[in-house]
């Protein structure tokens, strides 16, 4: 806690008050904002991240291996919060300015030359992305920037130009575009590619580490709430199991384990089963070698795990 009271008071963005004993309580009420959902299980340190970040204005950078609920982090927090989500894929080709809007030059040539539309009002043409959008908006959202490592070395730092000015002009109409509300920016990384330094200083940072075996039983539950407790136990004996074998090169997520116990059930499969075999293993392995690495150990051993 001696640490978070550090950052946040030496935060620009929001200076401590002298003689506010009084508003202690009423502060710390407001701090704690996001607390998870029924859906969504974070960790106290997770929530403590979010949470430091919407204090500070500042965006949240989440890493993390695929499967992990990254993305869906940024929805449990929309939900959490009552507000809107917009949401910006990032690819290779992706620049600041796209977030920002798009003038659609294309759309408005084809009117032109085929449509009846009346082309001189320029900002009909005027696609605003979900970070412009989020400027837009009257109301505070949430936005999640998913996967910032695929695109190129430039992106970070040109992103978080307009994040810091939070104003935007559209050349074309010569409108001034100003946020009313700072948005509750989460951006997810896989961590394909290392981040500017400069960027990562402007960042709250959080690594969600894959989980231990109890929360991932927790988190069964959340989606599998009347599994039988047996068959959870081999389950998850099973998939930690084949996430532990140095050959799997694309060890399985929890998104494909929810899966596989889905598949399990409804084919009905029983916990003894499992002991004998691993069906469905195309739900948890995607790549042809480690299918076949397991299947090797299969025919070697006569069975899949140790247990």
């Amino acid at each position: 806690m001696r640490l978070l009271g550090f950052v946040m008071g030496t935060s620009r963005l929001r200076p401590s008050l002298p003689h506010a004993s009084m508003n202690r309580s009423i502060d710390a009420m407001s701090f704690h904002q996001f607390t998870g959902t029924d859906d969504y299980i974070a960790s106290q340190e997770l929530r403590d991240a979010v949470n430091v970040a919407i204090a500070l204005e500042k965006p949240l950078l989440i890493r993390g291996e695929p499967g992990t609920g990254k993305t869906v982090l940024a929805e449990a927090i929309s939900a959490d919060l009552g507000m809107e989500l917009l949401t910006w894929h990032i690819k290779s080709t992706s620049k600041a300015s796209d977030g920002l809007y798009v003038y659609d030059t294309v759309q408005r040539l084809n009117d032109a030359r085929f449509g009846d539309r009346d082309i001189t009002d320029i900002r009909t043409y005027i696609k605003y992305g979900a970070l412009g959008r989020s400027f837009r908006s009257d109301q505070r959202v949430v936005l999640l920037i998913d996967e910032i490592d695929k695109a190129d070395m430039e992106f970070p730092n040109d992103l978080l130009h307009e994040l810091d000015r939070m104003s935007f002009v559209v050349d074309e109409t010569g409108e001034t575009v100003e946020a009313r509300r700072r948005p509750v920016v989460i951006i997810t990384s896989n961590n394909e590619k290392e981040l500017p330094d400069a960027f990562l200083r402007r960042c709250v940072f959080h690594y969600i580490a894959f989980p231990d075996h109890d929360l991932m039983a927790d988190i069964v539950r959340v989606h599998h709430p009347d599994v039988e407790e047996e068959l959870m136990r081999q389950v998850l004996i099973q998939f930690y199991w084949l996430r532990d074998q140095p050959e799997v090169r694309k060890r399985p997520s929890t998104s494909e384990l929810i899966d596989w116990i889905a598949a399990l059930r409804r084919a009905g499969v029983t916990s003894a089963k499992l002991e004998e075999k691993l069906p469905f293993l195309g739900v948890l392995l995607k790549r042809e070698q480690d299918l076949e690495s397991v299947l090797g150990r299969r025919a070697r051993t006569g069975r899949y795990s140790s247990n």
